[in-house]
């Protein structure tokens, strides 16, 4: 009977052992320790502040050239505006392929090639490879200067980081105060009158034009709470405590200046995307929010940006930084309200279905919109009057290219991405989710590879003419 007892505690041993080794084989080489690398969580550092700051203020200027490399042997950087073409308050749009073409490719041969042999021969353009962050092994929000400047001009604060800086050039990101257009008083057009809204001026601005309640969601949406980088505790990233950013920091005026951070909802950190900020316009037309993350209401998304965007995703983190709990029924419901009423530039040469009137458009323009429905494919995804299909979809770019590290990011896969409305789509560069594509031009680029659409020179420029007429 003994021998029996023993026998079956030491099966039950066994089993209990294989069941640990079997989670640990689940979760991945390193699961099990205390490496913070592997964990779902985030470090909670109390080293003192002064030390972290000296540590890491010296090895900014080391950051910033790695990502400045990194972003010149990608991209053609030169300042090139199209001619007669600009964004909707005049600030002038770039043009021209900007991805640089692997030594001794060509457009035309890497489009007459198969994913398999552009993977193999390691020929895909690096600027079509996800973009990390400025620094990725870090991440969190960074700030173009120019909106770092205006909000420090108008109230004090400083969204500065001491240990990074934005990386992509300003002749790359949208125009700066965007105009803001209203789907309730059209007539009136931009309400902002040039200038970048704020808490100082709001009031100023909307007493009249606004409700009651979307003038507080308004003033909410420009109130800073505390945030991963910028926040009151000793492990923050701004020389001096921070009351926090604002929804209104990344989504200047409803739109977007391009301030970018990393997704909150995947681990570990070198897996994590980097964010392109999105225009907040036409809101009302979509059924998905976050650019990979499906949630399914504005109010949603709202909720979820205070509560774990703002802190990579870490409760423990936002408990210790203090995370502003906003109140569903009341506040997050007037934020939704103004958010809602964003309306997209004007577009004067579409008619009311979001087709080209013949009578307005040019003949490219007008060729471009015949590829749009057809060869291009772009219509099976972007379908008019406000070009999305309000789905995910995932183009498995990594079809081309071996998974690889770079600067400190793990190339692998993109998934599921959502489709974004293409009106106004000039005014809003980089593009796709992550920022990598800098004109429209390498956009187009960009899919005809993926989808191998096989289009000319001359299609290809037809249709960058039909999608800035959007």
């Amino acid at each position: 009977m003994r021998r029996h007892r023993k026998a079956a505690a030491l099966a039950l041993g066994l089993v209990i052992v294989g069941m640990v080794a079997g989670a640990r084989a689940m979760q991945g080489p390193g699961a099990g320790t205390a490496n913070p690398a592997v964990s779902s969580y985030l470090s909670v550092n109390e080293e003192d502040f002064r030390t972290v700051f000296a540590r890491m203020r010296g090895a900014k200027a080391e950051v910033g050239k790695r990502q400045r490399d990194l972003l010149a042997s990608r991209y053609d950087l030169s300042d090139r505006p199209v001619a007669g073409a600009t964004m909707s308050r005049g600030k002038a749009i770039q043009g021209g392929i900007r991805v640089k073409l692997p030594a001794g490719a060509t457009w035309d041969a890497l489009a007459r090639m198969t994913p398999d042999e552009i993977r193999e021969k390691g020929v895909f353009p690096a600027g079509f490879l996800p973009l990390p962050h400025p620094n990725h092994p870090e991440g969190g929000m960074v700030f173009p200067t120019f909106h770092i400047n205006e909000v420090k001009k108008q109230t004090g604060r400083d969204l500065t980081r001491f240990d990074l800086d934005f990386d992509l050039p300003d002749a790359f990101l949208p125009e700066s105060p965007a105009p803001i257009f209203l789907t309730t008083r059209p007539d009136l057009g931009d309400v902002s009158r040039g200038r970048l809204v704020t808490t100082d001026n709001y009031y100023e601005l909307f007493n009249g034009i606004l409700n009651p309640k979307q003038l507080e969601g308004l003033r909410l949406l420009l109130t800073p709470f505390p945030q991963q980088q910028f926040n009151l505790t000793a492990d923050r990233r701004s020389e001096h405590p921070s009351l926090g950013v604002s929804c209104f920091d990344c989504h200047q005026n409803g739109s977007t200046n391009g301030a970018t951070h990393l997704v909150g909802d995947i681990r570990p950190q070198q897996f994590r995307h980097r964010i392109e900020t999105p225009t907040l316009r036409g809101v009302n037309v979509q059924r998905l929010f976050g650019s990979q993350r499906a949630l399914k209401t504005v109010e949603d998304f709202t909720e979820f940006e205070q509560r774990a965007a703002y802190f990579d995703g870490d409760p423990v983190i936002a408990t210790k930084k203090g995370v502003n709990a906003l109140e569903r029924g009341s506040q997050i419901h007037d934020m939704a309200e103004f958010q809602e009423i964003l309306d997209f530039p004007p577009a004067p040469k579409l008619d009311v279905f979001g087709k080209l009137d013949p009578k307005r458009a040019t003949p490219e323009e007008l060729r471009g919109q015949v590829l749009f429905f057809g060869k291009g494919q772009c219509a099976t995804c972007h379908v008019p009057p406000y070009y999305t299909d309000n789905l995910m979809h995932n183009l498995r770019a990594e079809r081309f290219y071996r998974p690889q590290m770079i600067n400190g990011m793990m190339a692998s896969a993109d998934g599921p991405i959502k489709t974004f409305p293409l009106r106004g789509i000039k005014d809003t560069p980089p593009y796709l989710h992550d920022g990598r594509l800098l004109t429209l031009d390498d956009t187009v680029e960009f899919f005809n590879l993926t989808l191998g659409t096989q289009l000319t020179p001359d299609e290809k420029r037809d249709l960058v003419a039909f999608l800035r007429a959007l």
